[in-house]
């Protein structure tokens, strides 16, 4: 997932951190808290406790979500999107954004499409990411780690394999299949979204195809500029942006790309980026770089999509071969797409993906 952006789209320093007050009043209060503040001067429990409870707060949807660590108690930024129908929704998807440390704001176009469907979704910002808790402990940026923080979030938020449906979009759909390969019991429907499973593959591939195919004097310097460690220079980032992330990463003019992707971008944390991904854009190199779930595909046995596109920065055959290797596997092919199908080819991505989560509630996956 691109790392760069043009100077003027990102956020100011007070966009870029949480604002602890503003998660304070986003918080639910407990029930308790809550019926205390609603008892007259001299009031008791006792007396409280016979009149109805005061009504829970609205917070839009959004609900703080406690992660138990290692290294202590965090929290994570979640909300509840979808239609107001009065009843249960059937369909509770949660949304696994890319980066890693990337954001939950790029899936705002969900928004057009899914409630209108009658499906629910949850954005959700992973430890370390824009509204949750940004702890500086390099030993929290662990994969392991993650695939734990999204079970506790499914927890909590009451999801379960009735209703619940993941979605992972590039690290995002990595982490969406480490979690189904380990928590697979608790899912009804699996959605891999511009990943494969293996970053040796998607190595292979820039390096054999997409480099190649590049512009050789574009590439040269872009290549001498990781040799020296130049990744904060503007004309690196000018760069990757002109010959590799509107061809591979979304194929709009750079003036046209989406503000909801800029916004996300921008607040990328590179203190997770770097560490898992590697600071090169031309390949993995991080925690990462030998991450291989090609064999273990079988395993999964819940109904799964793979979204691929034919310009991504990841190989559509190997995101075909997703779908084929799990036990109940459908593969949506993106051809007008890149990495960020669901703007560039978003006709053909939000049509496949609400069919696929229709069948599969319907039973036809």
């Amino acid at each position: 997932m691109p790392q760069r952006l043009p100077t003027a789209t990102k956020p100011s320093p007070e966009m870029q951190a949480p604002d602890p007050v503003r998660r304070l009043c986003v918080a639910a209060l407990p029930a308790a808290a809550l019926a205390g503040l609603s008892l007259p001067m001299g009031a008791s429990a006792a007396t409280a406790s016979s009149k109805p409870a005061a009504p829970a707060v609205k917070t839009g949807g959004v609900q703080m979500v406690p992660i138990q660590t290692a290294k202590g108690t965090f929290r994570v930024w979640t909300k509840r999107v979808g239609p107001s129908t009065g009843h249960a929704p059937r369909i509770r998807l949660l949304l696994l954004h890319g980066g890693p440390g990337a954001t939950h704001e790029y899936f705002e176009a969900f928004e057009s499409f899914l409630p209108q469907a009658g499906i629910e979704f949850i954005y959700y910002d992973q430890l370390g990411s824009a509204y949750s808790d940004q702890p500086d402990d390099p030993s929290l940026v662990d994969l392991p780690r993650y695939v734990d923080e999204v079970e506790q979030v499914r927890r909590a938020l009451g999801l379960g394999p009735k209703d619940f449906y993941l979605l992972g979009h590039s690290w995002g759909g990595l982490l969406a299949v480490e979690y189904a390969l380990q928590h697979q019991q608790h899912l009804k429907g699996l959605v891999i979204s511009n990943m494969v499973a293996s970053i040796p593959e998607y190595n292979r591939y820039a390096h054999e195809v997409l480099m190649p195919a590049m512009d050789q004097g574009a590439l040269k310097q872009i290549l001498a500029l990781e040799k020296e460690g130049r990744f904060e220079d503007p004309q690196y980032e000018e760069l990757l942006m002109k010959h590799f992330y509107v061809q591979h990463v979304l194929r709009m003019p750079e003036d046209q790309w989406p503000e909801p992707v800029l916004r996300s971008f921008s607040r990328l944390n590179r203190k997770i980026y770097v560490p898992m991904q590697g600071p090169s854009e031309m390949g993995a190199s991080g925690k990462l770089e030998r991450w291989d779930r090609i064999a273990d595909l079988p395993r999964i046995q819940v109904p799964t999509l793979a979204i691929g596109a034919q310009h991504d920065t990841m190989e559509p055959a190997q995101m075909q071969l997703i779908a084929k290797r799990v036990r109940r596997g459908r593969y949506l092919h993106c051809p007008n797409g890149a990495h960020m199908a669901l703007y560039d080819d978003q006709a053909t991505y939000m049509t496949g993906l609400i069919r696929f989560l229709k069948d599969v509630d319907a039973g036809r996956a």
